[in-house]
């Protein structure tokens, strides 16, 4: 049985994301036997742009003012400049990727991806990586910025650009297929958690 059936996997993007960055892991998700939906407050299509130009449009399956984080079992957020850019001042967004982290389900985020994070409060103490300008945006958000191919720390999976996508997807698969990771789990709390383990032992 392919490693994600039964899981559907939500993939919020706006105008403008990098489509690489969506349909490269959407593809790995779905041989995975993942059921993808792409989430967006766009009507009916939504644009993807390579780089600095218009690329395909996609077909919206679920407008971001019906989607429901209950309704899924792992959420894709896409880079692009625009696309997260405009995510990050949508309040609905903003709280559809806060549900994911607060009820401890799986995110994975790739270059400009984590301004959304950001805005979500979702990012602290968290060991991420992301496209070099963003860098100093997580730090100060409090988390711990790393130049690496992919981190995973507590549910969140992280890439820095296009090159990174084989990595990514891989990681990504690996962690929607682990599935939830507890609610609200903070890393002082699994800190706390350890200790106690090792105190009994």
């Amino acid at each position: 049985m392919p490693m994600l059936q039964g899981k559907r996997v939500a993939i919020l993007v706006a105008e403008g994301f990098e489509q690489v960055e969506m349909t490269g892991p959407r593809q790995a998700l779905q041989e995975a036997g993942a059921e993808t939906a792409i989430v967006s407050p766009a009507k009916d299509e939504v644009q993807g742009w390579k780089h600095f130009d218009k690329a395909d449009k996609f077909h919206v399956d679920v407008p971001l003012d019906e989607a429901k984080a209950e309704d899924f079992d792992a959420l894709l957020l896409p880079g692009g400049v625009a696309n997260p850019d405009q995510l990050r001042i949508n309040p609905k967004a903003v709280q559809f990727a806060k549900a994911f982290a607060d009820s401890g389900k799986p995110i994975g985020v790739i270059c400009h991806g984590p301004w959304t994070l950001i805005e979500a409060g979702i990012v602290k103490g968290r060991t991420m990586t992301s496209w070099p300008a963003l860098k100093t945006d997580l730090q100060n958000a409090g988390a711990k910025w790393v130049d690496a191919e992919v981190v995973v720390d507590r549910g969140v999976v992280s890439s820095r650009k296009p090159d990174d996508i084989p990595a990514f997807s891989k990681k990504l698969c690996e962690e929607f297929a682990e599935g939830n990771h507890g609610p609200g789990l903070t890393q002082r709390s699994k800190d706390r958690k350890g200790s106690e383990q090792r105190a009994r032992s």
